[in-house]
């Protein structure tokens, strides 16, 4: 009889994936909406890829990678189906926690979205390069706890 565990984890990885993809493409679309003029095509034209992107693709694959993540938490071997906040399995805390630090941060990309579409953004070209890096740092720390399990 099949178990269900290694489908879950297939689908988390896929919306980790699609996640990622999203949060690391979003600050590129800030960056070059930057440059467009208030009012043009071009800056119109970035309106609508950022909501879609959000809306379409980045929301969506966070929501199932939390209810995956947390399911394969409950549910998988290093639980020993417990509630994992109970186990000694201290990569899973950090990770969680830097998963937190991914979500809060999906939050502000949502807030300068709606920044931008109401042609009230407030940071530079700079700012949003150098915000493009930090999903790639906690993308590089998450992945690392969660195959290497180091404590």
């Amino acid at each position: 009889m099949m178990t269900i565990y290694p489908w879950l984890k297939a689908f988390h990885v896929i919306a980790v994936i699609a996640w990622m993809a999203g949060m690391l493409y979003l600050p590129r679309l800030f960056v070059y909406h930057c440059a467009a003029e208030k009012g043009s095509v071009q800056s119109e034209t970035f309106k609508v890829m950022e909501r879609r992107l959000l809306r379409a693709i980045i929301n969506p694959a966070m929501i199932a990678t939390w209810a995956l993540g947390l399911w394969l938490a409950w549910m998988g071997p290093d639980s020993r189906y417990e509630w994992f906040w109970l186990t000694s399995a201290w990569w899973l805390r950090l990770k969680i926690v830097l998963v937190l630090l991914l979500s809060a941060l999906h939050g502000l990309f949502a807030r300068w979205v709606k920044a931008f579409a109401a042609d009230s953004n407030r940071h530079s070209q700079r700012f949003y390069r150098i915000v493009n890096e930090i999903p790639t740092l906690l993308l590089i720390a998450i992945v690392i706890l969660a195959v290497v399990k180091p404590f």
